[in-house]
């Protein structure tokens, strides 16, 4: 049988406790009561993170606890204060529950380099504010465009939720300075992928979710979203979001019972550090559209996208000759 000895709405303090205890061969454990529903009205701050041991060795540990904690727990929080405190005034929040800021900050690559194993790195809150920003961005594309195609809000937050938006965003509030990365990661530049940074600003959102409640979490994803999403109207939000020309292309020539395009690599130009790719794309044999760039990718969305408006140029001017006739 096991017994709490400790208890606190901190988990930083808990797992500092922990800590104490198993440096004097007391194994301890901890749980957490923090357990809300994936979208809650309100999360109310109650959680609580509770240590225990065996019945036998509580006396012991009581005694612990009581002799290190405040001095140990003081100086720990006082630490993380001191380094996550110009994030915290920079996304406009404060953390009640440090150590989830900590949390979210944590990347897989200093957990494996962690001897002990009690380090957790973020990829748990990353699947959370993952969803959590999912959520809250369907909700502000319903409100903004009552009357839209579920394929056009599809496409907005498919370009304002991409690893790419993601982590520009991580950029404009410099989340890659305060990243906890391993040896590893940071000699190759991990502060500054996109991959980490996004996946840390998802994590970021699921720790102020868990911290504050879906108001606190609504609140963060407006202050970083809402500009994307209504800068300048429906003409500016469909030119700025609509930059997949190759699924365009596509659902276009099927809208109009044509096959799919074929994309052709015409030429390859320059040497090997400075290349340019000539693709040329083609519907049902013929060419439609041709472009360069810098890869074979990005040549290949401007040829979708030349083609496009080749396209759809020829079925206008098809239809007002035969609206004139």
């Amino acid at each position: 049988m096991s017994k709490e000895v400790f208890r606190s709405h901190l988990s930083v303090e808990a797992e500092i406790v922990r800590a104490l205890l198993e440096a004097h061969n007391l194994h301890a454990r901890v749980s957490s009561t923090l357990a809300p529903g994936l979208f809650p009205l309100r999360f109310g701050g109650q959680s609580a993170f509770g240590v225990s041991v065996r019945d036998e060795h509580a006396g012991r540990a009581e005694a612990l606890i009581a002799s290190h904690l405040d001095e140990a727990a003081a100086a720990e929080v006082r630490r993380l204060s001191e380094n996550v405190g110009p994030l915290e005034a920079r996304i406009g929040y404060h953390f009640r529950d440090l150590g989830l800021l900590e949390h979210a900050l944590t990347h897989r690559s200093r957990a494996h380099e962690d001897a002990s194993g009690g380090v957790v790195d973020n990829e748990s809150l990353e699947f959370l504010g993952d969803a959590v920003l999912g959520f809250v961005i369907a909700d502000m594309l319903f409100q903004r465009f009552p009357t839209h195609s579920e394929g056009y809000k599809s496409k907005i937050k498919a370009s304002i939720v991409s690893t790419a938006s993601l982590a520009r965003l991580a950029l404009s509030i410099d989340l890659g300075r305060y990243v906890l990365l391993g040896r590893g990661e940071e000699k190759t530049g991990g502060r500054s992928k996109n991959a980490i940074l996004a996946d840390s600003f998802e994590a970021l959102l699921a720790a102020i979710y868990l911290d504050g409640g879906v108001d606190a979490a609504r609140a963060f994803v407006v202050a970083h979203f809402d500009p994307l999403i209504d800068s300048g109207g429906d003409r500016v939000a469909e030119a700025s979001f609509t930059n997949d020309w190759k699924s365009e292309l596509q659902e276009w020539l099927q809208a109009q019972g044509r096959g799919l395009p074929v994309y052709q690599v015409a030429a390859i130009e320059g040497p090997d550090h400075r290349r340019r790719f000539d693709v040329e794309v083609l519907a049902e044999g013929v060419s439609e559209g041709r472009a360069q760039g810098r890869s074979k990718k990005d040549a290949e969305q401007k040829a979708a996208k030349a083609a496009l408006a080749k396209l759809r140029a020829a079925a206008l001017q098809a239809s007002d000759n035969s609206s004139g006739a």
